[in-house]
């Protein structure tokens, strides 16, 4: 069995178990929130403070899988989710807003190690192999997007007098059949090119951030990151406010991750075919695409169409932005690299969850909307400057 089919289906179930939970807490978190909170404008909190743990996660993350594998780390990880999702029932069922809060930023600990499966699926291939392998691991996202929001769904009321307490009781079993899975993969500690990467001296981390291929990444990974996680935070707020009722919700929601992840089964082939500088510069114009129907309406149908153009965005977006940023560090600088990317995403992300709920409540959709449009246009900005301009460091990295 190759490298590829002995890890990669593996990792993608994982994926597809992580991100339930997220697409859960995407659909439920605001809306329990905004019941257990006396401040209302601290609903959206919650989702901040996972984002925030996953941020603060990141680095530490990363140097506990150098030193002691990736396989072990994901393992052990799966308990902060199994904690977070206890935790998160026990609040509902007393009423304790920081409580919930604290369980949110438990799972978005889990969250930190899980989002290294796309690079532990592309540092177990061959370089050919890594943008489909990322794709692969994105693609069980798809599987989130019918769980998440429906086990949201169908276990909202199962507890008596404490909505959702059921729907993050449920969330334990799906965190522990995620370390059932996680159990089963065979990474090895070191990745194919390690070895051959251990005779070269490792660059410091600003020479690697001076590399034209790794501003881009980041640029791309950070800002179209954060433009999905400021309009997916706020589409329940504002659906809530146009009178939308949750069931809508719930399906908006479980569209929009179908979008985030449904593309991943051909965008490493569109990749290969079209190449990389477009298919990033057709992800920063759909976010556009998605911006322009939300300014238009706000009826179900704006809210459906809308959300799965910025999904299909993210998509684009996150798994281009990772496929470039592999060519980017060779194997032995493969740490630093890895966590300095998502340490800035995943605040970019904390932000803009952060700032969701507050600028919904003063400002409104419409400026939700247009303040993430100057986001979008540095995106293409530096996706021209990545195609236009020579000297494409990433091509260096790679024949070296």
């Amino acid at each position: 069995m190759t490298a590829f089919f002995r890890n990669v289906p593996l990792l993608a179930a994982a994926q597809a178990l992580m991100m339930s939970g997220n697409a859960l807490l995407i659909a439920a978190s605001a809306l329990v929130g905004h019941m257990l909170a006396e401040d209302k404008s601290l609903a959206t909190l919650p989702l901040a403070a996972q984002f925030i743990a996953t941020m603060l996660t990141s680095i530490p993350a990363a140097m506990l899988m150098e030193r002691f594998g990736r396989k072990p780390a994901f393992v052990s990880a799966t308990l902060l989710g199994v904690a977070g999702a206890g935790l998160a029932a026990t609040a509902t069922l007393q009423g304790s807003f920081w409580l919930f809060v604290l369980a949110t930023m438990f799972i978005g600990a889990f969250n930190g190690f899980g989002n290294y499966y796309r690079f532990a699926a592309a540092d177990s291939v061959h370089g050919d192999e890594k943008a489909r392998a990322v794709s692969w691991v994105m693609a069980g996202g798809v599987i989130a997007a019918v769980v998440g929001p429906n086990l949201a769904r169908y276990t909202r009321d199962t507890v008596d007098a404490a909505p959702f307490a059921g729907t993050f009781l449920a969330l334990i079993s799906v965190y522990l059949l995620a370390m059932l899975v996680l159990s089963a993969i065979s990474l090895p500690k070191k990745s194919l090119d390690h070895f051959a990467a251990d005779f070269l001296p490792p660059r410091s981390l600003p020479e690697i951030a001076r590399q034209k291929a790794f501003i881009v990444a980041l640029c791309c990974g950070m800002l179209g990151y954060g433009v999905m996680s400021l309009v997916m935070t706020a589409t329940p707020l504002a659906m809530h406010h146009h009178h939308h009722a949750f069931d809508d919700t719930a399906f908006v929601i479980q569209w929009h991750v179908l979008g985030m992840f449904a593309p991943s089964f051909v965008t490493g082939t569109l990749i290969t075919r079209y190449g990389l500088d477009n298919i990033l510069g057709i992800g920063a114009l759909l976010g556009l695409a998605c911006v322009a129907i939300n300014l238009v309406g706000t009826s179900l149908w704006h809210f459906w169409i809308a959300l799965v153009l910025l999904g299909v965005s993210w998509n684009f977006l996150f798994i281009g932005a990772t496929t470039l940023l592999t060519d980017t560090y060779h194997a032995n600088e493969r740490a630093k690299t890895q966590a300095i990317n998502d340490f800035a995403v995943f605040t970019t992300v904390a932000l803009a969850s952060l700032s969701a709920d507050y600028l919904q409540h003063q400002f409104g959709w419409e400026t939700v909307n247009i303040g993430v449009i100057p986001l979008l246009i540095i995106i293409l900005a530096s996706v021209a400057w990545l195609k236009y301009t020579p000297n494409n460091t990433a091509e260096t990295v790679r024949e070296s």
